[in-house]
């Protein structure tokens, strides 16, 4: 492919998108700022079809011109762990992007290691090893220097051919199905608008609060995701997870209580203290009762037993099958089992017919 075209004007990306309108695949990537706010800052858009490269200045334009694109259905998106990316995209420009082909998802189902990095995944397929140079790159600041913009766009130079490749593999080995149904999973927009009453599924351990903590664990969650979302900050920086099962357990009552706890920053400011003691004071008016006793820490010994049954079938069936074992059930899935849930993802779409079937059949 030829160097790649740098589009920082509204006239450029009309005539890329009117180019990119015939292309039956484009391969898209992104680089954003997350750090130190809640939503990704894009900084850059790289796009490749058609044997050319263009990078986007999207701290220059909107992405108005580009939304049909990103949606439309007769022309496939390409991108390797597309999850982030398009999550920087929905909050740039409004839009959810579909179909999507994701390389990463797909070199899962075809036997190679599950997570596989773009670069290992180029140089596993292609014996093409790519620049690290850049990696620690400021990709807000400007002018990015030329070896910037070719690093970049590397990221999208050899999509397309993996893909192909990869698609190939998947067609041989019959599991077509396991990627579509994967990566349409990705369009869901579920995945991109965080709902700040949901936010509390989150909190892996709050099944293990009394009733009471929980309801307030649950609020506390819902307040944190609100106001991370309205001050454009991490979670984080609002309230860690740890205090969160602290000050739900503990339920201070004003200021010098909250300040009295050890997983509280210190100092807490001021302007967050008052949201998270309202926060609790509504949880207690509402009166809402979560009934559900609390679960143990660990697993009982039957549990055990059965997530150490269930381990052994699915490592079987995983080698049988020439894939990592996470791609069919993680370990958290097996201990969801176990300990009575039937909300995972192993019995849920083909993944039911080809293991869980199978590890339920463990549990009878």
């Amino acid at each position: 492919m030829p160097d790649p075209n740098w589009i920082d004007d509204e006239p450029g990306l009309v005539e890329l998108a009117r180019r990119l309108q015939t292309a039956g695949r484009v391969a898209i990537d992104t680089e954003f700022l997350r750090e130190r706010t809640f939503f990704p800052r894009l900084c850059l858009l790289q796009v490749a079809a058609e044997r050319e490269i263009w990078c986007v200045d999207t701290l220059a334009l909107r992405l108005d011109a580009l939304g049909p694109l990103l949606e439309a259905a007769p022309v496939s998106k390409l991108a390797h762990a597309a999850r982030q990316d398009l999550e920087a995209l929905h909050h740039a420009a409004g839009r959810i992007v579909a179909p999507v082909f994701d390389t990463q998802v797909a070199a899962a189902c075809a036997g190679l290691k599950p997570q596989i990095g773009y670069a290992d995944l180029v140089r596993t397929l292609l014996g093409v090893s790519l620049d690290k140079a850049h990696t620690r790159t400021d990709w807000s600041k400007r002018p990015l220097s030329r070896e910037q913009i070719s690093y970049a766009a590397d990221d999208v130079r050899y999509l397309e051919e993996i893909a192909s490749m990869l698609e190939e593999r998947v067609r041989e080995l019959g599991r077509e199905a396991w990627v579509r149904e994967d990566c349409a999973a990705l369009s869901d927009p579920r995945l991109y608008e965080s709902d700040p009453d949901s936010a509390w599924e989150r909190l892996g351990g709050i099944a293990r609060l009394e009733p009471a903590a929980r309801v307030r664990a649950k609020a506390l969650a819902a307040w944190r995701e609100r106001t991370a979302q309205q001050r454009n900050l991490p979670r984080a920086w609002i309230l860690p997870d740890a205090a969160i099962y602290e000050v739900a357990e503990a339920a201070p009552a004003d200021a010098s209580e909250l300040a009295r706890l050890r997983s509280m920053p210190t100092p807490y400011a001021a302007k967050f203290t008052d949201g998270l003691l309202g926060a609790l004071r509504e949880a207690a008016a509402t009166g809402d009762a979560d009934l559900e006793p609390a679960r143990p820490a660990r697993p009982t010994d039957a549990e055990r037993a059965a997530m150490e049954r269930m381990a052994k079938v699915l490592d079987s069936h995983a080698a049988e099958l020439g894939v990592s074992a996470e791609v069919l059930a993680t370990r958290g899935q097996i201990k969801a089992l176990a300990t009575g849930s039937r909300a995972v993802g192993a019995l849920a779409g083909w993944r039911r017919a080809v293991i869980g079937e199978r590890l339920l059949a463990v549990l009878e």
